[in-house]
């Protein structure tokens, strides 16, 4: 069905409109595992579709088409596109795969920073560990292979929170470790960088990672006030002491580079993830997880028959085998 084929291009366009909110929409804990898994479907299937176009253009050149034994001129007919599209789709595919290794790269080079700065940590009771610091903080470092996650919480923290809001935070943090939410988050970011359609919704996700977070340390604390009132004073204790230190020394420059493998307690939007826990717990949306998968395969579905047809199509535009000549019949001579 020739519709199959461009399945993966329409799926691009409802995640990247749909899909921050689908991610709202969700469960925190659903939507942080099914939405990645949807984004790199579809990244992957929309980066098929565009690269099989590409290699149309590229095969019907002479050079190529003579290395490949199959006929430009035949491959060119009963074309539904021009050749200037099929080729502007190679460039894009091009870039984009490009942009995907780059991106690759700094995951790799982010998490094997995560993996030396909690080998540098000494964990204490439960993996967490306390650090003096005068800026309120709490973030977890994702449990990597040969490295156990860490959740890290300053001192200033500690003296910002009384003792059940204390237990909220570690909760939190704990949830991000046990939960491997670092995952999701890097999935997200590579197929954002590798379709930037996707790129508001990768924002959803990192949201749905800290609601995650939050719901687990509510069901853990077993109070959503609570759980609220320790995240809106944390998030107001770490501004208060950002905004004076920048009175004093100015921008903070000591980034870890980090930042998107650190899950920190007191990241932005902290107003909406406090409203949430104040609203009552997440419904399950069975209809919207259904939408969601449907729409993963039909994409995965759709790049496959992308490249069973430009195989179609190649075989099609083969250059026929010569017939072998037969021999002349020997005309029969009577013996005399």
């Amino acid at each position: 069905m020739a519709w199959l084929v461009w399945s993966p291009l329409v799926a691009n366009l409802v995640l990247g409109l749909l899909g921050p909110w689908i991610a709202r929409t969700l469960p925190p804990r659903v939507a942080v595992r099914l939405v990645p898994i949807a984004m790199v479907a579809v990244a992957l299937g929309t980066a098929t579709v565009l690269a099989a176009l590409g290699f149309l253009s590229l095969a019907q050149t002479p050079q190529v088409a003579l290395l490949g034994d199959w006929s430009a001129g035949r491959l060119g007919d009963e074309q539904p596109w021009p050749v200037a599209a099929e080729a502007i789709a190679g460039a894009c595919a091009a870039i984009l795969l490009a942009a995907g290794l780059i991106t690759t790269v700094r995951v790799v080079r982010d998490l094997a920073r995560a993996a030396g700065a909690a080998r540098r940590l000494a964990g204490g009771t439960d993996g967490v560990v306390i650090i003096p610091d005068t800026v309120p903080d709490a973030y977890a470092l994702p449990a990597l292979p040969g490295t156990p996650g860490r959740v890290v919480v300053t001192t200033a923290m500690l003296r910002a929170l009384d003792g059940d809001e204390r237990r909220v935070v570690f909760a939190h943090e704990a949830a991000h470790v046990s939960h491997r939410h670092h995952m999701y988050i890097q999935l997200a970011r590579l197929a954002s960088a590798s379709n930037p359609l996707l790129r508001p919704t990768a924002h959803a996700v990192r949201f749905a990672v800290e609601r995650a977070a939050d719901e687990a340390a509510a069901g853990q604390v077993g109070s959503r006030q609570l759980t609220a009132r320790a995240l809106a004073r944390a998030a107001l204790a770490k501004a208060a002491a950002l905004r004076a230190a920048a009175d004093v020394d100015g921008p903070d420059h000591g980034s870890t580079g980090m930042a998107h493998v650190v899950l920190p307690v007191t990241d932005g939007q902290v107003a909406l993830r406090a409203a949430a826990l104040l609203a009552p717990a997440p419904r399950p949306h069975r209809a919207v997880a259904v939408g969601l998968l449907l729409l993963t395969v039909v994409t995965l579905v759709g790049a496959s028959a992308a490249v069973d047809q430009l195989d179609d199509r190649l075989d099609q535009a083969g250059m026929p085998s010569p017939r072998p000549q037969l021999a002349a019949p020997v005309p029969h001579v009577p013996h005399l």
